[in-house]
């Protein structure tokens, strides 16, 4: 079947090559230049959320930390006045400075779709991030990633495709003058639902953070993602508000446009970051 080329796969196919030029001059120079050993004073916030944004950061939390992340994402006045709710959990555990294990469920997720609506458990993402070279005063952070999509979601009502799906992920992050640009470059390897094999599409996502006062901050994101599959491409323009209550929890609430005529009109987000329990604290004590 042929498709024709929508806006956001023109846009993403000329920011995919950009964004592995970024790739491959942080891996030379990471190559290149020996990572030196932190100071104590440089150690990671105790919480580090990566929601609400599609994009992640490349460095997260303190070492020892597990991070959960729940929320509601609402999409609505989609093509086929089609509507979808979900509430994303994430539970992120820092193994080191250097690699994350995280766990993503969407359930229960709601779709409305030519006038009916089907409920249900969503699919589950596993997956695990290496950071390949920590943020300095000259170069950004860098780190790869991969995550497995688990079909636990229903494809006879619709709510997920039946397929497994592979993730590879490069991330780079960096601050600039007190605002924290975060750009991430995704391959999607999805399993087909029209035939059988595999569909590859292209996704990326920048997104600038900046704190306003000590408790309040602001963010910013374009992402989008091209054709794959049966699933045309999509664009997306997302603006947040955050306040952070205390080093262990932040809330935050935002709207999302859909900037491609395939992509669902309004959305909206909200939700928490919180730090559940240091592991290492009592190792911590000991050293």
């Amino acid at each position: 079947m042929n498709f024709s080329r929508d806006p956001s796969e023109t846009f993403l196919l000329r920011l995919l090559p950009l964004a592995l030029l970024l790739v491959v001059g942080c891996g030379v120079a990471s190559a290149q230049t020996p990572t030196p050993t932190p100071p104590a004073d440089d150690e990671p916030d105790f919480i580090v959320p990566a929601r609400p944004t599609a994009s992640n950061p490349a460095e997260f939390q303190r070492p020892g930390v597990l991070q959960l992340e729940y929320g509601f994402n609402g999409n609505w006045r989609a093509p086929g006045d089609s509507s979808e709710v979900d509430t994303p959990l994430a539970l992120r555990f820092a193994v080191s400075r250097r690699l994350l294990l995280e766990f993503d469920g969407d359930t229960p997720i709601s779709q409305v779709a030519g006038g009916i609506r089907n409920t249900g458990t969503g699919d589950t993402l596993l997956g695990a991030q290496v950071v390949l070279h920590h943020e300095s005063k000259t170069r950004p952070g860098f780190a790869l990633a991969y995550y497995i999509k688990l079909p636990s979601a229903s494809a006879e009502k619709g709510l997920g495709t039946g397929r497994v799906d592979h993730n590879f992920i490069a991330l780079i992050s960096k601050n600039i003058s007190g605002t924290t640009v975060d750009f991430n470059a995704i391959y999607l390897l999805a399993g087909r639902t029209t035939d059988t094999g595999r569909a590859s599409s292209g996704q990326a996502a920048l997104a600038a953070s900046r704190n306003l006062t000590k408790r309040f901050g602001v963010q910013g994101e374009v992402s989008g993602f091209t054709r794959s599959d049966a699933q045309a491409g999509a664009m997306f323009a997302l603006g947040v508000v955050t306040y952070q209550v205390n080093r262990r929890l932040v809330f935050d609430t935002g709207v999302r446009a859909g900037l491609t005529p395939q992509a669902p009109r309004v959305g909206a987000v909200a939700g928490l970051t919180v730090g559940v329990a240091d592991l290492y604290r009592k190792h911590r004590r000991h050293t």
